[in-house]
């Protein structure tokens, strides 16, 4: 087998320690030193100074968690060529596994250029990537301090969610408020109400009729004020580092379906620097919105989706819902093809994959969105029939030209 690095080091990491096996090459003769280190900031710098010690080139490590994050930041630093591996594709025979055994596999399949690199972004994209799925999770937290908050209207017997589509609208808020601060006269919490509120003064009356005691009112304090702090926990400092992405976000906000806080996602998600992937294939591939390939004597077992990157499907798949319902547009014709033979769970995933591949060559060329239009289909569908036809005559002997009818 062919080698490339001759100097190299494979990394076993873990919470508190990393394993590092540098494998070196000289004259044909292959030698392996194997140490333990640390990964308090101290030790993984004396891993370093190691590695440079021993001109040691590329480092491969798995990514195991978060673990590997702090070892990645430091080695970055220096002068080596860093290969994050994804485990699935560097696992080692089962009953042999040791930490050590692990780190001289990794050194053995990254001498000989066996590890497929996973993609990590720039700092900058880190940092927004991380705010991002910091806000998402703390919206789930947010919906579930509003749950809390139905909950303990129903104990106190205020049935507002009854009467009211949004709970936390400014009527809702106006009359949880008035709660909270003890006013329990049905009459005068239903005249806070908007006047856009469907229901009759009469039902509102009705709903908020109940016996709110002090603990329901500090419950719904408590909650109320969670749900303000992570309104705006998150969306300042996104504002704050969103500079170098602005442009991109412009661009990618021409798409149909896809507003600010989607393009925003997608951006931290997959960068804005389109000469990692190859091709748009293989990042619709890391994206994980393409069939999997699984295939054995002949035979296709499962078209699955693999995981891929959840947290970009998921906006990704958001984003075509959205874009299904843009008129007379490319989008909509595909998902409406697409749907009538596959069905709509199969047709939304082929407009998310449509939608990064625009985002794809849109970042990579500067442009902006340009939509097909929904005749796209017909006209392809039409010049694949001329094609067809007169490649049939051809095969009976004739020779055809065609000429367009005078109008």
């Amino acid at each position: 087998m062919k080698l490339l690095y001759e100097r190299c080091c494979g990394l076993d990491v873990h919470k508190d320690t990393v394993v590092a096996c540098l494998r070196l090459v000289s004259d044909g003769k292959v030698t392996t030193e194997v140490r333990t280190f640390k990964t308090t900031t101290a030790a993984l710098l004396q891993l370093s100074a190691w590695l440079a010690a021993n001109n040691c080139t590329h480092v491969a490590m798995e990514a195991t968690g978060v673990y590997w994050k702090p070892v990645w930041h430091i080695l970055d630093d220096g002068e080596f060529e860093l290969v994050l591996a994804n485990a699935t594709h560097v696992k080692n025979v089962p009953g042999r596994k040791t930490d050590v055994n692990d780190a001289m596999w990794l050194a053995e399949l990254l001498a000989h250029g066996l590890i497929r690199s996973s993609f990590v972004p720039d700092t900058q994209t880190q940092e927004m990537r991380s705010l991002l799925r910091t806000r998402k999770q703390l919206i789930r937290e947010q919906s579930s301090h509003m749950l809390r908050v139905q909950k303990t209207l129903e104990d106190a017997n205020i049935k507002l969610d009854s009467v009211l589509s949004d709970l936390m609208g400014q009527s809702g808020r106006a009359m949880i408020e008035a709660l909270i601060a003890g006013e329990t006269n049905p009459a005068k919490l239903a005249s806070l109400a908007n006047r856009r509120v469907r229901a009759s003064q009469d039902e509102l009356r009705e709903a908020l009729r109940g016996r709110v005691t002090k603990n329901h009112r500090f419950l719904l304090r408590l909650h109320l004020n969670q749900i303000d702090a992570l309104d705006a926990a998150v969306d300042t400092q996104v504002e704050r580092i969103l500079a170098p992405f602005r442009t991109a976000v412009e661009l990618v906000m021409s798409v149909p379906g896809i507003k600010n806080l989607s393009a925003q996602v997608i951006i931290s998600e997959i960068g804005t620097d389109m000469s990692r992937f190859p091709s748009d294939e293989h990042l619709i591939s890391w994206a994980g919105i393409c069939p999997r390939s699984d295939e054995s004597a002949g035979k296709r077992r499962s078209n699955r989706l693999r995981k891929g990157a959840p947290w970009l499907k998921t906006t990704l798949v958001q984003c075509a819902w959205a874009a299904k319902n843009k008129k007379d547009s490319y989008l909509q014709a595909q998902f409406y093809r697409i749907k009538a033979r596959r069905g709509p769970k199969k047709a939304i995933i082929a407009v998310a994959a449509s939608i990064l591949t625009a985002i794809y060559h849109m970042l990579k060329d500067g442009t902006m969105y340009q939509d097909l239009g929904r005749k796209h289909f017909d006209r392809r569908s039409n010049d694949q029939k001329k094609r067809s036809l007169v490649k049939r005559l051809a095969d009976l002997g004739y020779t055809v030209e065609l000429k367009p009818l005078a109008t």
